[in-house]
């Protein structure tokens, strides 16, 4: 059982930048994909950026393209979100996914490993 654990989060003004690391408790080498999530208070889930692990394939959501980028360290075991420009509207709860399958659109799915969280605020 792959285990996901966040770090990375915190409070920062608007147009600054965060950096988020999941590290996984065991090889992901099995999981076809993994991706970012975020919830803001009163909001659904929204998926900000996905990785397919073999080629390093990204696609991200439109609300964070050129600003977020996210990667992966095999060899160390960990997902990271480089968090650029940041604005108030990123304020969430960020956690990672790891998942078996992905949509045509790349979107990381079947997600059955998941991170507790770390929380992001953005102030303007």
């Amino acid at each position: 059982q792959v285990q996901l654990v966040e770090s990375g989060g915190g409070s920062v003004q608007a147009g600054g930048s965060l950096r988020l690391s999941c590290a996984a408790s065991s090889d992901t080498y099995n999981k076809y994909c993994m991706g970012w999530f975020r919830q803001a208070p009163g909001k659904g889930r929204e998926g900000v950026a996905h990785i397919r692990r073999g080629d390093g394939w990204t696609v991200y959501a439109d609300s964070v393209k050129g600003r977020f980028t996210i990667s992966q360290d095999s060899a160390k075991n960990t997902l990271y979100l480089q968090m650029n420009s940041l604005k108030p509207e990123d304020t969430a709860m960020y956690s990672c996914a790891a998942g078996r399958t992905m949509t045509w659109s790349g979107e990381c799915q079947s997600l059955d490993a998941w991170g507790q969280g770390t929380l992001v605020t953005v102030s303007s």
